[in-house]
């Protein structure tokens, strides 16, 4: 439930600071802020309930999210200041609903890392690659080097394409910043 929440958290919280340093000089941003904090909000509401509806809690939850998703969620974060580029190579397609939540939530998370631990200026790229058995994720910024986390991000990302048959890798990058590497089968019963 953590990369469900943290995501959009990061970002209303990104948000009311962007705008509470803009308020006196630049009210349009402030109120920029202000309409992103709501989306925000809102969104996060939608996958909280998804969440809970599958603990038989709430029946009216928005639908999961996906690859075809991604552009909003790059949109998002780009609206929260940190500038990110998105690529997507091969012929896009529908993938499993597992594959294709897994893949956004490992990307969400990526992000949202770069957010809270890269440091102001720090830009991010983000890579989807369609193979004929896979489905390849990169999300690598150019931020101040971290060490490799340990926490419940990382870790949940490692579980979810642990439960598809795949790998993550993620730590600090050759030329400094941060790199998260995906591998997931498009066929969950098969190897990566």
């Amino acid at each position: 439930m953590h990369d469900v929440v943290a995501h959009g958290l990061a970002v209303i919280v990104m948000q009311a600071q962007g705008g509470a340093a803009a308020f006196a000089k630049r009210p349009a941003d402030t109120l920029a802020a202000l309409d992103t904090i709501v989306a925000t909000g809102r969104a996060s509401l939608a996958d909280m309930r998804h969440v809970l509806s599958s603990l038989d809690q709430v029946t009216d939850a928005a639908p999961v999210p996906g690859l075809a998703d991604l552009p909003r969620l790059v949109d998002q974060v780009r609206q929260a200041g940190t500038p990110v580029e998105l690529r997507v190579d091969g012929a896009a397609r529908a993938v499993p609903t597992g594959v294709g939540v897994s893949a956004y939530r490992i990307i969400q998370e990526a992000l949202t890392n770069t957010m809270k631990h890269a440091g102001p200026g720090a830009r991010a790229r983000v890579s989807v690659t369609y193979g004929v058995t896979e489905v390849v994720l990169e999300a690598v910024d150019d931020g101040r080097p971290v060490a490799a986390g340990t926490g419940n991000g990382l870790r949940g990302m490692r579980e979810r394409v642990a439960l598809l048959g795949g790998s993550v890798t993620a730590g600090p990058g050759p030329d400094g910043g941060y790199v998260v590497r995906a591998r997931i089968p498009l066929d969950p019963a098969g190897p990566a």
